[in-house]
């Protein structure tokens, strides 16, 4: 089946096309140094930084029930939009056919503006997890992969390992689907959807995308909300949006790549099969194509270009998987996005909840649906275990 990701008639000239087809996509930029990928100058993009960086007050809508005060609080490290140690609590119970929330919702927060409503798990709920915060470097180009190119990717893995695409609302498209691609459950298909809900579930801050506040457990927080909602005009939830398209990629160490045991290893990556999930190459949508159901145009900095994520951007069920349903159904239970190793050597802690802490820890966590690749690696020997994970430190 081909999935509908409707192109520009007259935006894809025919110029673009001939242009990309002689010269082949581009290397998308990568770089850990707060610059511009060139999608807006420097100038608004360290003006939309600031604000992703901005600790926000009561005064500007803050909670009443929330886990952080910026987006930069979970996505820093080394610099602002990487990942981070912020994990979130989510919660719910199994009635052995279906996943039902916990009262208010699965995300259980952390925080809160008065100790009376402050949120925590109940009896009842016993499918309990943490998710880790997830990098949004270089996310701009992820969001400009086709979803065909998704569903291309899912068709060539074996049948055994095939990764689960999902189509999601698209909020500012009136909710009309698109191929989800952003969040442990690929609950997101758009950056603009995925700001406008971290806005609100992680700062408690409403804005017209999201205009309705959460509950204390189920509970109204009417009373204690004292900025009428929606908090936000938009504005902000433009400017994290907008930042999070304008980054880089994350770069690779180019010196430890380099190196006998970092190349080894990147040999092995393919040989035992760890590349069938975390595919090193996909190339963005020519720019001038039609995405988001409408709601945005593929940009010249972002569109043809290739991207070395080493994740596919799909779901999958590798014995790890939280048992949290969100916007992908019942099937999606067990299953967790591919997480994408670019960018891995910023992180100490691995998987989805963060409590594998080596390497050799969170490969050897994988079973289900990556149990053959698995085998493989545990029938390495010693120093080509060592060389992979060398290989991995690279990235």
């Amino acid at each position: 089946m081909r999935y509908r990701e409707p192109l520009s008639v007259i935006a894809t000239t025919l110029a673009v096309t001939i242009a990309f087809t002689q010269s082949g996509p581009a290397e998308a930029p990568a770089g850990f140094d707060d610059q511009t990928n060139g999608f807006v100058n420097q100038t608004q993009f360290d003006s939309d930084r600031t604000i992703f960086e901005e600790r926000e007050t009561i005064d500007d809508g803050l909670g009443p029930v929330y886990n952080a005060q910026a987006c930069a609080e979970c996505h820093q490290n080394p610099v602002t939009g990487g990942i981070s140690q912020v994990t979130e609590l989510r919660a719910g119970h199994f009635d052995g056919l279906l996943f039902v929330n916990h009262p208010g919702g699965s995300l259980i927060n952390d925080r809160a503006i008065d100790p009376s409503i402050q949120e925590r798990v109940l009896g009842g709920n016993e499918v309990r997890t943490f998710r880790t915060s997830l990098n949004v470097l270089g996310d701009g180009f992820v969001e400009c992969i086709d979803s065909n190119t998704l569903v291309a990717i899912s068709n060539r893995q074996p049948a055994g390992m095939r990764g689960q695409f999902i189509q999601v609302p698209v909020v500012e498209a009136n909710n009309q689907i698109r191929g989800g691609r952003f969040g442990w459950k690929n609950q997101h298909a758009s950056l603009l959807s995925f700001a406008a809900d971290a806005y609100l579930n992680e700062m408690g801050i409403t804005s017209p995308l999201q205009p309705n506040e959460n509950t204390s457990n189920g509970t109204s927080v009417a009373a204690f909300d004292k900025v009428p909602d929606p908090d936000n005009d938009g504005a902000d939830v433009e400017a994290f949006a907008r930042f999070m398209r304008a980054t880089k990629a994350p770069p690779r160490d180019e010196t430890l790549a380099a190196t006998a045991s970092a190349q080894r290893g990147d040999q092995l990556f393919t040989l035992i099969g760890c590349d069938v999930c975390h595919l090193r190459t996909i190339t963005t949508a020519p720019a001038g194509t039609v995405i988001n159901q409408g709601a945005f145009i593929v940009p010249a900095a972002l569109g043809g270009k290739t991207i070395h994520p080493f994740g596919d951007f799909l779901l999958h069920n590798i014995g790890t998987g939280d048992g949290i349903v969100q916007n992908g159904g019942p099937s999606t239970r067990n299953k967790v996005r591919t997480a994408p190793l670019w960018g891995l050597r910023t992180r100490d802690r691995l998987m989805h909840d963060g409590t594998s802490l080596t390497r050799n820890e969170a490969i050897l966590r994988h079973a289900g649906e990556a149990g053959p690749v698995i085998f493989n690696y545990r029938n390495l020997a010693a120093a080509d275990k060592d060389a992979l994970i060398t290989f991995l430190n690279s990235l």
